[in-house]
């Protein structure tokens, strides 16, 4: 141990001095409203784009000599749609779509890279520290993704609200997939066929 260690008083945070809501205390709590409305949407996506998998698989049909390898991979293929990330689930739901020879979507790839995009945003909402707001009441959030970017746009409740009303937007678009092709969206008592 050298000198300066020696001589290092040793503290603790005293949380009975914390602001009660510390540290969400600065913003107000309409902000905090929208942002958890914003992750709960995002939450409702990944199940949406897991229902989904599960339809689009459950719905295609194979030859009968496809049945039995179809069948062994579509039990991990479905457990992978409870657990899996929004990029991949993403990707399960592509690939998914892609494989089955009913779906008829002229704009899939608008889909898939609006979903990705949203992607990236879900991570900054549920992953960022959020800084003190400014005086417009918008706050960056410190969040620097894989590739080493750092996020610097503002966000206020108006912003999180057009991402929490975009997110619902692809949600839709994702229960068209297997609506439009006359089946009844898992879970839901819409139109179609129950699969």
């Amino acid at each position: 141990m050298n000198d300066i260690d020696k001589n290092l008083s040793q503290y603790q945070v005293d949380q009975t001095c914390l602001h009660e809501k510390f540290p969400t205390h600065l913003h107000e709590a309409a902000f905090w409203e929208s942002l958890g409305r914003a992750v709960a949407t995002f939450g409702f996506l990944e199940e949406v784009l897991g229902k989904a998998i599960f339809a689009l698989t459950a719905t295609k049909v194979y030859e009968e000599h496809e049945v039995q390898q179809a069948y062994d991979e579509w039990l991990p293929k479905l457990e992978h749609a409870l657990k899996d990330s929004l990029s991949n689930l993403i990707d399960s739901y592509e690939k998914s779509v892609k494989d089955h020879p009913d779906v008829l979507m002229e704009n899939l790839q608008e889909l898939l890279d609006n979903l990705r995009e949203a992607s990236k945003m879900r991570n900054v909402l549920c992953h960022g520290s959020w800084r003190p707001p400014d005086s417009n009441g918008a706050s960056i959030p410190f969040f620097v993704n894989r590739q080493m970017m750092i996020f610097d746009t503002p966000i206020d409740s108006q912003y999180l609200d057009q991402i929490q009303q975009h997110t619902v937007e692809l949600i839709c678009a994702v229960i068209n997939t297997v609506a439009g092709m006359g089946w009844q969206f898992p879970g839901s008592t819409g139109p179609g066929k129950p699969i």
